[in-house]
């Protein structure tokens, strides 16, 4: 399996400083302060003015890793585009990959399921500045679902920090909105983790209560974009369990052939010694004879 791609260290937003430390009053203004404090106090203003070069190395290098992940970011679009149109001539790539990764498929009822396999194209754009959020597009062929043929979801972070997020309204068909479908059951990806019943997946398109919590857009973004196909290739689980399965039945079925066949030398090595007791006897009454 091919390792996961680490992102870049992006920016992180300025933590605040600490207060400076007191100053180091006047040694003429109080000349009995001990020498211990004064020394105590010495290395304190030393480690604050130690600390701001600290910080000021930090601000730089965050403005420069930026400048980095924009330009590395250009580059990488040919490459996803390609990747894209390779992709697309794989049938059910998409819904394949999602039911593969253990954090979403912890989302996906059957219902959703199905209707992932009209999921065509998945793409992730990042805004020019990078920090200040990114969009997800999902491509849809036509089906019995919704009408929409993209749906996006973007997610922001304004100058002070604060997140939020918007997306597409989905246009159900007639009585096929998944997030209206409480009884929806859980796929096999679902059962085999023993989670609850899960809300829909396309629940998290409407879903901006929290948008600082965004986790299966994190994961789609950081974790299954940068290399979706290590998700595709991961064998089905059901195969690999029944193959185990398989082979404890054949194991057993060797252990009591083993058995079998010991039981069945135990019982030759009974007769044969029964036999030699009955030419003993024999052997025996002929020479009272």
């Amino acid at each position: 399996m091919a390792p996961k791609r680490q992102s870049a260290i992006l920016p992180q937003p300025k933590k605040p400083r600490p207060a400076a430390a007191p100053k180091l009053e006047d040694k003429s203004a109080s000349p009995g302060l001990p020498k211990g404090e004064k020394e105590q106090q010495e290395a304190i203003e030393h480690i604050d003015e130690v600390q701001n070069e600290i910080d000021r190395l930090n601000e730089q290098a965050s403005e420069e890793i930026l400048k980095v992940e924009q330009k590395y970011n250009k580059l990488r679009q040919p490459f996803f585009q390609k990747r894209s149109e390779l992709i697309a001539k794989i049938p059910n790539f998409w819904v394949t990959t999602f039911v593969n990764h253990p954090q979403v498929s912890a989302l996906l009822g059957e219902e959703d399921e199905e209707a992932l396999h009209y999921l065509t194209r998945v793409e992730v754009t990042e805004f020019e500045d990078i920090k200040s959020g990114n969009r997800i597009d999902f491509y849809f062929d036509e089906n019995p679902y919704f009408e929409n043929k993209v749906l996006s979801k973007e997610f922001h972070l304004n100058e002070s920090g604060d997140p939020s997020s918007k997306s597409t309204e989905i246009k159900w068909k007639s009585g096929k909105d998944l997030t209206k479908h409480s009884s929806q059951t859980q796929n096999k990806a679902s059962r085999k983790r023993q989670h609850e019943e899960p809300e829909s997946f396309f629940s998290w398109f409407t879903d901006h209560s929290d948008a600082g919590a965004n986790e299966l857009g994190e994961v789609i973004k950081d974790d299954i974009w940068p290399n979706p196909m290590q998700y595709y290739l991961v064998p089905d689980m059901d195969d690999e369990e029944g193959e185990a399965e398989d082979d404890d039945d054949e194991d057993k079925e060797e252990e009591g052939l083993e058995d079998i066949d010991e039981e069945g030398d135990e019982d030759e090595g009974e007769e044969d010694d029964d036999e030699e007791e009955g030419e003993e006897g024999e052997e025996d009454e002929g020479e009272d004879d």
